[in-house]
């Protein structure tokens, strides 16, 4: 099956994956050179085509251009910056010690593209999670097809138009499409997968790359717990949590998925959060310019559902033409509830109270491995208590989101959350693997390694492995 762009020109995914291995197999993109213009002309679509990204997610999401500027613009030049700052280094040979017995020689390793890099990006963040893994990717050297969401069509279009004016198309490419062009594509053989989305799909993803052979990173989501000790500033907690999690309309993998609170602090902790939604957002949140829609009516039907799962403290109101549901703080929610059982994905925040740490943690592990864990405690021995008691992606300690947005700090997840980690270093080694070389000359020969093993030549070549290892 064949897939049609705006300029209407026939998208073939295999003969298109034929002709990016065939550009890699000609070994321009493993130059520094190459690599480095990619970068500098990425960051330039994404100055110069600001206005239009502006756009482009205000359609897809009604997203503010301010949150546009944190979440995406900004957060990917900061990527690219730091590819820019450190290619170099990340691209030289790495020496590593010969051990006597092996000498004289020499030992390294480089990192080498893998070679042809298939990138499916989530709907939420349409930009970021295309184009911030392609960045780790074209810095290994690798070529790029990029398979943005369909449910935000207009910053699809707008990679297609913008991946075709500023990159080298012959390397980096963009497939448009929905589900079954997914599909097509995961039919053909990459040499590398990172996918981003559901707990559901990447299992597919992931199936079907199994079939090449083909190593994939995995970047899921899951129940983010939000643990608050009394010992905390209650208010500054509070600001930051609602910040977070009505961000981007709670639409974010990292986002809080639940408040755990120590019942001592948990009226002032609602107060104050419902204070904090009021700041925000006003009285009317519909009104706000810095709130988005809900991406589709399905799924703002899906999150109404839980809204009778406990006492409404604030919010509760939705539009379905609008694709509007309010930012919703619950209290007195069971565990069991589905609103925790859920990854709810959107602007509903469910709040529990636990008497003891150990209380904590026991609704924690109900939810293995998320891909975020939040703690704010002014205790040091409490926020050990969390982090070694836990699993999870990341952690951020009295505040939220910023492990993810660090290029220096590995992101990605563990268990259900994923598998795999990117951004800055980490990014470029995930697209890349290491080649282990080790250069000898041909003089002096040592016979001793040749049969036959006389018992006299084995007991004297073990006394040597043995003195020398």
């Amino acid at each position: 099956m064949m897939v049609q762009n705006k300029q209407n020109m026939t998208l073939n995914p295999s003969e298109l994956c034929a002709d990016l291995r065939t550009y890699f197999e000609s070994g321009i993109t493993c130059s520094y050179s190459w690599r480095k213009k990619q970068l500098l002309m990425l960051r330039r679509f994404l100055l110069e085509q600001e206005e239009e990204i502006y756009e482009a997610l205000q359609s897809d999401f009604r997203k503010s251009r301010a949150e546009t500027f944190f979440t995406e613009t900004h957060y990917l030049i900061t990527e690219i910056d730091a590819a820019l700052k450190h290619l170099k280094s990340w691209m030289k040979k790495r020496k590593v010690p010969t051990p006597l017995r092996f000498q004289p020689g020499r030992s390294f390793y480089t990192r080498e593209p893998y070679g042809v890099v298939l990138v499916v990006a989530a709907w939420n963040y349409p930009l970021q999670l295309a184009v911030a893994p392609a960045i780790g990717a074209i810095a290994a050297g690798n070529c790029v097809m990029i398979k943005p969401s369909e449910q935000s069509p207009a910053t699809s279009e707008l990679l297609v138009e913008g991946v075709a004016r500023y990159l080298d198309g012959k390397a980096i490419k963009v497939f448009p499409g929905g589900v079954e062009e997914s599909r097509q594509l995961l039919e053909e053989s990459f040499d590398y997968i990172f996918f981003t989305g559901g707990i559901k799909t990447g299992k597919q993803v992931m199936r079907k790359a199994a079939e090449h052979l083909t190593p994939v990173s995995l970047e899921l989501g899951g129940k983010n717990p939000c643990i608050v000790d009394q010992n905390t500033n209650i208010p500054v907690a509070a600001r930051r949590i609602v910040w977070a999690k009505f961000l981007n309309a709670g639409q974010t993998c990292i986002a809080p998925d639940y408040v755990l609170v120590d019942r001592n602090a948990e009226e002032e902790l609602l107060r104050c959060m419902k204070d904090a939604v009021e700041a925000f957002y006003g009285t009317e949140p519909e009104e706000s310019l810095d709130y988005p829609a809900v991406i589709t009516e399905a799924r703002l039907e899906k999150l109404a559902g839980y809204l009778d799962e406990g006492i409404v403290v604030t919010g509760g109101s939705t539009d379905a033409g609008r694709r509007y549901l309010s930012p919703t703080i619950l209290r007195e929610v069971s565990p069991d509830a589905r609103v925790m059982t859920d990854e709810i994905f959107g602007p509903v925040l469910p709040v529990l109270s636990y008497e003891t740490p150990e209380d904590a943690l026991r609704v924690v592990r109900m939810a293995r491995h998320p891909l975020a864990l939040y703690v704010f405690s002014g205790d040091r021995s409490f926020q050990e208590y969390m982090i070694q008691n836990t699993q999870s992606g990341g952690v951020c300690i009295n505040d939220l989101m910023f492990q993810a947005a660090i290029p220096a700090l590995p992101f990605g997840g563990a268990g259900e959350s994923g598998m795999g980690v990117y951004h800055g270093a980490a990014g470029f080694e995930t697209f890349s693997r290491p080649r282990s070389v080790h250069v000898k000359r041909t003089f002096p020969e040592n016979v001793l390694r040749y049969p036959p093993f006389s018992q006299k030549k084995f007991n004297r070549l073990r006394r040597l492995f043995r003195l020398f290892s």
